[in-house]
């Protein structure tokens, strides 16, 4: 579906408004969706999916999915977290997975960026080299 610029630029507006210190407030964003949805503005379907793209993309950004071969002492855990708190601000949510095919070391994952540290990704950049 196509977004007109106003509608696009209107759903920025109402983006920017859920924002309390650099983050959207859940609470904010919903009740900005619903009254929206309530007024039903000229082209109002568009940019409450404008609007939803922007949120999800935000959450996206303040979410990190860290996978290791094995579980991760407390401490590491603990250090890993701060450190992505420190590289991407406060905010965000970090879970952790055990995935045994990584074979060692971590991939870590945050919205788009993906470092990849693991024993398996070094061995598959290895094998596309050769």
């Amino acid at each position: 579906m196509k977004i007109s610029k106003k509608a696009r630029r209107d759903a920025k507006a109402l983006y920017r408004s859920c924002q309390v210190d650099g983050m959207v407030d859940e609470q904010r964003a919903r009740m900005a969706a619903q009254a929206v949805a309530e007024k039903k503005p000229r082209n109002y379907l568009p940019i409450l999916a404008h609007f939803a793209r922007l949120v999800r993309l935000d959450l996206a950004r303040r979410t990190a999915v860290v996978q290791s071969a094995r579980p991760l002492a407390e401490d590491l855990r603990a250090s890993v977290a701060a450190q992505l708190g420190r590289r991407y601000g406060p905010g965000m949510h970090v879970s952790f997975e055990v995935r045994e095919r990584l074979i060692g070391g971590l991939r870590v994952q945050v919205g788009n960026d993906v470092y990849d540290g693991s024993v398996r990704g070094r061995l598959d950049a290895l094998g596309k080299e050769l």
